[in-house]
């Protein structure tokens, strides 16, 4: 596997993630801290930027997501460019920061996915390693993805390893939820007893709302500003039950993954129509797709708050700007809701930094995959390395 890194207590690395949602690249500068067994102990945000999409670039990674629009040549013309994007994202947190890259041990990229075929075995983050790694001048690891795929997993979600690893608390068990497009929990157990970690994609976290705002306003609004669409319209029950019963994925039980594959644009478009044929405002549809989210998070964890003792819950990624979700989630679960904050962690960057620590382990030739989380057969090192 092999040891990248020259032996140390303490590493500055870039962290780089592009999430579903499509708003841009956020890149987190960390300073990892290792205790003797090389486990990292303490992940410290130095700084963190989002770069967003160019209307023009967002518009490129949508065609390549849809398989009717999109080709072979654009995907891997899209790979070379979103690389360099990728480059300019870490180059710029470092300059922000008032370091130089000098100072950097190593940039962890996740890549944009740009399509998700779990039940084939096959994923594509795209994103070219070479192009940062040779523009950064600075060693650079990501792909991780298929490394858990090709062991059974799927591949998803990855958050899960670094939950575990630094936020199990000693006589409380916790729901580490990320609401980016998708929205995906970690269930961990008291670490006092010895229960096991679950985790997994849930459904749909912003994207169907995102994406029916952008429909019923005319893309004036891309997305429910603090949830205030939502909290303005009423809930269709009757509509929200058969939606929750018509949804084959929610049926699934923990480990699963999905993506804008299934949760698409096409998707959206629908429920907007329906919602209209329905008779509702804007912001009712706009408050039924929103407790369409809730619901699926709500119906995942549930079977899970006795066994492994979950008594709060922490949210990160952009969902957790939106307070009806938020307020939602709260009388859904019976937990107390907060924000990654709480923690000590930033919820918009909390995911760029965990791809620092996932980089950091597979640099070092460890394991650093949740099988409970992705479903895969065995541990394993995920990541490809490429040298400056």
């Amino acid at each position: 596997m092999g040891d990248y890194l020259v032996p140390a207590t303490t590493y500055m690395a870039v962290g780089l993630m592009s999430g579903t949602s499509l708003d841009g690249i956020d890149a987190a500068l960390v300073e990892l801290k290792v205790d003797g067994k090389g486990d990292v102990h303490s992940c410290e945000q130095v700084k963190g930027v989002t770069v967003p999409f160019s209307a023009g670039r967002k518009e490129q990674i949508e065609n390549a997501m849809d398989i009717e629009r999109s080709n072979i040549r654009d995907i891997c013309e899209l790979n070379v460019v979103l690389g360099r994007d990728f480059a300019a994202a870490a180059e710029r947190v470092v300059k922000e920061s008032g370091r130089t890259m000098a100072d950097i041990a190593f940039i962890s990229s996740h890549g944009q996915t740009v399509y998700h075929m779990p039940e084939t075995g096959a994923t594509l983050q795209i994103g070219e390693l070479s192009e940062i790694a040779k523009q950064t001048n600075v060693l650079t690891v990501g792909d991780f993805r298929p490394c858990d795929m090709s062991v059974g997993g799927e591949g998803a979600p990855l958050v899960p390893f670094v939950d575990h690893l630094l936020f199990r608390h000693q006589e409380k068990g916790r729901v580490l939820l990320n609401i980016g497009g998708m929205a995906n929990v970690t269930l961990l157990s008291p670490a006092s007893v010895s229960r096991p970690m679950i985790g997994g994609d849930t459904g749909p976290g912003n994207v169907l709302i995102d994406q029916c705002m952008a429909i019923l306003t005319g893309g004036k609004h891309t997305y429910d500003r603090g949830g205030a669409y939502a909290s303005a319209g009423q809930v269709d029950h009757l509509w929200l039950d058969n939606l929750i019963e018509g949804d084959s994925f929610l049926k699934k039980p923990l480990p699963k993954s999905t993506g804008r594959e299934r949760y698409s644009r096409e998707m959206a478009e629908r429920l907007v129509e329906e919602g209209k044929s329905r008779g509702l405002s804007g912001e009712d549809i706009t408050a039924t797709i929103s407790s369409y989210t809730v619901r699926s998070i709500r119906d995942a964890v549930t079977p899970f708050i006795g066994q492994l003792g979950l008594e709060d819950v922490f949210v990160g990624g952009g969902g957790a700007e939106n307070h009806y979700l938020m307020e939602e989630l709260g009388k859904e679960l019976g937990m107390s809701v907060n924000r990654m904050e709480e923690l000590g962690v930033s919820s918009e960057f909390k995911e760029a930094a965990v791809f620092a620590v996932l980089g950091l382990y597979r640099l070092k030739g460890r394991p650093n995959n949740a099988p409970e989380a992705t479903g895969a057969k065995k541990l394993v090192s995920m990541g490809k390395v490429v040298l400056p």
